[in-house]
């Protein structure tokens, strides 16, 4: 069986090298297409962005009415379990719904604990720190995150690391553009949660959810539709294992119809 880092074998032909233009330009339209449906995959897309949105747009909305911590709090966590219900009906993915159930449960916990509205926000920007440093820390270590995340999706798993450097680049390149970007949002929010009260906090906040998000997936897109294709690891794998069958078939049939090796007696 192939591993994810064997070298494979190489199938071009003077044909294939000298492809067409036209064929080229579809390729490329073909490895735009993957990239965009692999980000769709690993980020949620529209709905996974306000399925982030909503619990907290919530909480801000009823609090900047009636100050009430209880009742925005409940709220945001119904709603956030509510999001949740609808996939699980539709037999959808919930793992996006069920991050966002988590972090408004543990905002809800810090606020109650400590009986400061502004303390909801606090654990979602100790993660968003958080995730700043594992983007920034892992690409100067040399395994970019976002490889790590993405390599499963598009298949290639971690071959990327040792042979497709172009590839490993790239995710280096959109790894320090979450980084960067993760940590400007950091720099903005922090200091609002010392100086801003409960409802400026909570409205910046809600209008630094989504531009972000979008600017980190949009430069991911442009560095990966810029890359070499992913080395499919698991079309390599069975296409090993699919020559180890027939060849084990070529022997045992070589066997059985008398024409292998005799045996002196």
């Amino acid at each position: 069986m192939t591993s994810p880092d064997k070298p494979a074998a190489s199938t071009s032909s003077p044909t294939a090298s000298s492809a067409s233009p036209a064929t080229s330009a579809a390729s490329d339209g073909d490895a735009k297409a993957v990239t965009e449906a692999a980000l769709f995959e690993a980020f949620g897309g529209l709905r996974g962005m306000v399925e982030t949105v909503l619990p907290g747009l919530l909480f801000v909305t009823i609090f900047t009415v009636n100050k009430d911590l209880h009742a925005s709090a409940i709220a945001a966590l119904a709603i956030s379990l509510l999001l949740v219900v609808v996939r699980l009906i539709r037999r959808d993915t919930v793992k996006h719904a069920f991050s966002g159930v988590f972090g408004v449960a543990f905002g809800v916990v810090f606020a109650m604990m400590t009986g400061d509205a502004k303390d909801f926000y606090l654990p979602g920007m100790l993660y968003t720190l958080g995730l700043s440093l594992a983007y920034i820390i892992t690409t100067l270590a040399g395994v970019p995150l976002i490889g790590l995340i993405l390599g499963p999706i598009f298949k290639e798993n971690l071959s990327w690391r040792t042979r497709n450097p172009g590839r490993k680049k790239a995710y280096a390149k959109a790894s320090w553009a979450w980084g960067l970007i993760l940590l400007a949002k950091c720099a903005i929010l922090f200091p609002l949660y010392w100086w801003a009260d409960t409802t400026q906090l909570g409205w910046i906040l809600i209008a630094l959810k989504i531009p972000p998000f979008l600017l980190a997936v949009y430069l991911t897109w442009v560095f990966l539709a810029k890359a070499p294709p992913p080395i499919d690891v698991f079309a390599e794998m069975e296409a090993e294992e699919r020559a180890e069958k027939e060849r084990a078939a070529a022997v045992a049939a070589t066997t059985t119809d008398g024409s292998g090796p005799r045996h002196r007696r």
